[in-house]
């Protein structure tokens, strides 16, 4: 039996940009079950082997329910509502069904025009001085467009809504997430209220009049559900899309393949998804009951963290997985998580990644980094997400 451990993320100081993979990696050499130490101070069980992680994924006895905590006492004064990722059955099984239909592959795949249309535009918009951050000036403004346009968030609205989604996923700032989470909390709650009275062609609307064999979304629920889109619906794909071109970049022989065969445009995606999950860990899970991982009994009312990233990199599922391949098999990663709450906008991901990827190389054949260093690039400080901060090219 191995003895966990822990990884100390307590420090002021600790630089959460820094590529954790090689910390992961000797991480799993010791053993597939640890510890970790939070910005906040709290410890929890850490999962970085790729069994462990898809058995505790799949358990039922790892809740995602806030209320399992061992510290819970309240929402803490930065309500965001009862949503999808901190539910159990029964209400998960309901909160998902409610939305489902609005997420299935048709509904999905008729989105694709509009997608076209705005990554045509910001293709257009690119400086003519012929560099760019792609971060900034492509791979943010798609999604984050896309999801506002799909829930009804008007545009002018959409950078407030973007800073303080970008200061809440960073969990660098306790304070400022806090203040964050608060500021949308109030926002969304008025847009709600305007959708309740004023509806409109929009899935925020639709879902405020939803009412599904009787059922129908408590304000709390809704106000969960729109949080839950809104942040997830763009911060993942975010970092795909610039994953995916910092990857092929770094891989020229395989950007080279690609551009000459596009059927192995669904290759890259998954293996970026792989190779740098855009989402480093999934919800916290809470122990309901004694739960035995990777030979180590976990407690009851116990924090667990499963880390996606981890798990993708784990060689006795992934031969040779530090080296990226567009060719590899790469099914079965889980970057989108597992299980039941496996994620509801992993097809609009993949879409929005697909769209945005073909354009842009079609539309750029001499795209290339506008630095030398491309491995010295900042990385998103955030234990929850894995993105680049800033992708400088040329084109």
């Amino acid at each position: 039996m191995s003895t966990p451990v822990l990884m100390d993320y307590s420090d002021p100081g600790a630089d959460l940009s820094a590529d954790r993979g090689v910390r992961y990696a000797r991480l799993r050499e010791l053993g597939p079950v640890h510890r970790m130490r939070t910005p906040d101070g709290k410890e929890s069980w850490l999962i970085v082997g790729y069994d462990e992680a898809r058995a505790a994924l799949a358990d039922p006895r790892m809740s995602n329910d806030l209320r399992n905590s061992p510290d819970w006492t309240g929402d803490g004064g930065v309500p965001i509502g009862t949503n999808m990722l901190q539910t159990d059955p029964p209400d998960h099984t309901r909160l998902r069904k409610l939305v489902a239909r609005e997420f299935t592959a048709h509904r999905i795949e008729a989105l694709r025009p509009r997608i076209q249309e705005i990554v045509d535009g910001l293709l257009d918009a690119l400086p003519a001085t012929g560099r760019a951050d792609l971060v900034e000036s492509f791979a943010l403004p798609l999604p984050l467009t896309v999801i506002c346009e799909l829930l009804g968030v008007p545009a002018a609205d959409r950078a407030d809504f973007r800073a303080w989604s970008n200061e809440m996923v960073m969990l660098t700032d306790m304070a400022a997430a806090a203040a964050a989470a608060q500021a949308m909390t109030e926002y969304l709650h008025g847009l709600i209220e305007r959708k309740r009275h004023s509806p409109e062609d929009d899935l925020l609307s639709a879902l405020a009049a939803t009412a599904d064999d009787g059922d129908r979304l408590s304000p709390a629920e809704l106000l969960g559900m729109a949080f839950v889109l809104l942040v997830a619906g763009h911060e993942t794909t975010v970092n795909l899309i610039s994953s995916a071109v910092y990857s092929l970049l770094n891989h020229p022989g395989q950007l080279a393949e690609l551009r000459a065969d596009w059927s192995l445009l669904e290759g890259a995606i998954e293996e970026t998804l792989r190779h740098r999950s855009p989402v480093e860990r999934a919800a916290y899970r809470f122990t309901t009951e004694p739960v035995e991982i990777g030979g180590i009994t976990l407690p009851a009312r116990e924090p667990v963290i499963v880390i996606l990233s981890s798990a993708g990199r784990d060689g006795s599922r992934f031969p040779d997985p530090d080296r990226f391949d567009i060719h590899r098999d790469a099914r079965g990663h889980m970057a989108f998580g597992h299980g039941l709450h496996h994620c509801l906008g992993a097809p609009l991901a993949r879409l929005e990644a697909a769209v945005a990827l073909r354009s842009l190389l079609e539309r750029h054949p001499r795209l290339a980094f506008d630095t030398d260093r491309p491995e010295t690039l900042l990385w998103r400080p955030s234990l929850a997400l894995r993105g680049l901060a800033a992708l400088p090219v040329r084109y």
